[in-house]
């Protein structure tokens, strides 16, 4: 092969299929490609031994010159998808990064040549050949021998427009993550998250553990399960709600720092912000306070923004957040009183009082739910979306929060907190509730309120009362929603940005 470096020249152009043709029959052409080499036994190759990525290639040469290069003659072997061809120049796109390669056709002969012109945007080829910089200074690699490894039978997106159906892009992740390097850099953001998280638990003494996924008797959460069925067994199974039943059971049993970071699932909606099966972390703190768990987040958080950034200042949707800033701190009362501008005096002691103050202000509810329940509806319709800047809201009523510990100071609500940032919950923690003689009643208030029509509503759990009854020392756990997390850290609008392979509606699929 020449030595002389060539210039990128504008060629046949191969960056995307002509718009006027048919992708049914685009699929056609390259499925007889495919029958070509099936005859020539060269379909899917699996002996092909690559020794270099993209991004080692520009490691270990991104600071050489062309005449340091072309006295080196550095040798390389490397693999990954086409995702541009413009005449000779060809850029393959492979788990690090992408770099160009230089196929001049007049350099092969035989099947090789052959072999070269079948070639589309999408397959997955090995080459081996020789590091250099082309006329222009790109970084290249001038190929001697190639091999086809995967034949793509579906044409990519054009390059420019991308894969610009939000919709497809859900449904289709892997076209997603192979044209969008945003999607990419999104999800590997999303697994520096985890692992930061788990990194952050583990210094500060805790233990990672892992409860089961199907329960006997669904609990942790106020939440619809899904219903499964256990053959063996014969009997119905649930879907967890929640770990936090079992990660108690594991403070009874004597380890007082645990955390899980696992699935749960949840039988609702779908939206930007809620997807029926969503990844949790959990840990619980023995002799510790929900107001010490409130400080820990805050550490978290601001950890987490200076791992990603450098510093604590992050933008959502627009919004700007200093996590520096101490997080604000509000009752729910006092927070419906503050932005719902009713009277600073304005009375949660009655329900009729509760009842008053929601028909005021238009909120929709049911007259036969408690007190607790309708002040809830209060809070999440008028108060929770004006919530931009972090704020931690505390003193939940009890009937909304049956596993959580009484206020010494006013038995109507429970020592509980959640985390809102941007009019959405982050995190939910509470002082746990460790009486087994007032835990039993928690769950027999839930009961009724199940039968009374309530599905969300708590089964009891009389092995959790008897773990109890062993005695669990003081402790506070706290729920995060890694989804909602990853979405603030990566100004993701949606929770399905942040799937990789969320739950959509059916479609009906021609293909």
């Amino acid at each position: 092969m020449s030595k002389e470096e060539p210039e990128e020249k504008s060629a046949q152009n191969n960056d995307s299929a002509p718009s006027t043709e048919d992708e049914n029959k685009l699929i056609a052409q390259r499925r007889l490609k495919l029958d070509a080499l099936r005859q020539l036994g060269q379909a899917y190759p699996n002996d092909f031994n690559r020794e270099n990525t993209a991004a080692q290639l520009f490691t270990d040469f991104g600071d050489k010159d062309k005449v340091e290069l072309a006295v080196t003659a550095a040798q390389t072997s490397l693999a990954g998808r086409i995702v541009r061809m413009r005449g000779p120049f060809v850029v393959i796109q492979d788990g690090s990064g992408q770099i160009q390669l230089y196929m001049n056709n007049k350099s092969f002969t035989g099947e090789a040549a052959e072999l070269l012109k079948t070639l589309d945007l999408g397959d997955i080829i090995g080459v081996e050949g020789e590091v250099f910089r082309t006329g222009k200074g790109e970084l290249s690699v001038r190929v001697a021998s190639f091999r086809l490894l995967s034949k793509s039978l579906r044409p990519l997106p054009d390059k420019y427009k991308g894969l610009t159906d939000t919709e497809m892009r859900y449904r289709r992740r892997y076209v997603d993550l192979i044209v969008n390097a945003h999607s990419r850099e999104l999800f590997v953001t999303r697994s520096r998250i985890v692992r930061f998280i788990r990194r952050y638990f583990e210094e500060l003494g805790f233990m990672e553990v892992e409860t089961p996924m199907m329960q006997i008797i669904p609990g942790g959460a106020t939440a619809r399960p899904f219903i499964t069925h256990h053959n063996a067994l014969d009997q119905d199974m649930y879907l967890r709600v929640a770990p936090e039943l079992n990660l108690k059971r594991l403070v009874v049993g004597g380890f007082e720092k645990v955390f899980e970071l696992n699935r749960n699932f949840r039988n609702e909606g779908l939206s930007t912000r809620h997807n029926p099966e969503f990844t949790m972390l959990e840990f619980y703190q023995a002799y510790a306070r929900y107001q010490d768990l409130m400080d820990l987040t805050e550490d978290l958080f601001r950890k987490i923004a200076v791992e990603l950034n450098g510093h604590m200042q992050i933008s959502y949707q627009g919004s700007s957040y200093d996590l520096s800033r101490p997080f604000a701190r509000l009752t729910v009362m006092d927070a419906i009183r503050e932005y719902c501008q009713v009277d600073a005096q304005a009375s949660f002691a009655d329900k009729e009082a509760v009842l008053a103050m929601a028909n005021s202000l238009d909120v929709h509810f049911d007259e036969a739910w408690s007190k607790g329940k309708i002040v809830m509806e209060i809070f999440e319709q008028k108060v929770e979306a004006q919530l931009d800047q972090p704020t931690f809201i505390t003193e939940y009523p009890i009937e909304v929060s049956p596993l959580a510990r009484c206020n010494e100071a006013n038995g109507e609500v429970t020592d509980r907190f959640e985390l809102i940032i941007a009019g959405r919950e982050l995190a939910n923690g509470f002082s746990e509730l460790n009486d087994p003689e007032d835990q039993a009643r928690r769950f027999q208030a839930q009961v009724a309120q199940k039968e009374s029509g309530d599905a969300e509503a708590m089964h009891y759990d009389q092995d959790y009362v008897t773990a109890l009854e062993y005695g669990m020392p003081p402790t506070a756990g706290e729920g995060i929603g890694i989804d909602r997390l990853v979405m603030l850290f990566t100004d993701s609008p949606s929770i399905k940005d942040v799937l990789l392979f969320p739950h959509m509606r059916p479609q009906h699929d021609r293909d």
